[in-house]
């Protein structure tokens, strides 16, 4: 039973090492990534409008959530 179990073993390690090269082979070249456009939603708020509501809304707190480091 060892004997058959050790052949088995070595059928195996064989096979596997074999079978190892196939796999490492890359078959195409990789394309280079594509480039990704970002469009601004209808509902965002511009730059200007942003530092108004910031203005506004952070009198007073100059540290309290989305006011944080806001010095204005």
């Amino acid at each position: 039973m060892s004997q058959a179990r050790s052949r088995l073993a070595f059928f195996f390690t064989a096979l596997a090492c074999l079978a190892a090269p196939l796999h490492a082979a890359d078959p195409a070249p990789r394309k280079p990534p594509t480039s990704v456009k970002f469009h601004k939603a209808p509902s965002e708020e511009s730059p200007a409008a942003r530092e108004k509501r910031l203005k506004r809304e952070c009198k007073g707190r100059p540290n309290a959530g989305m006011c944080a480091g806001f010095t204005r």
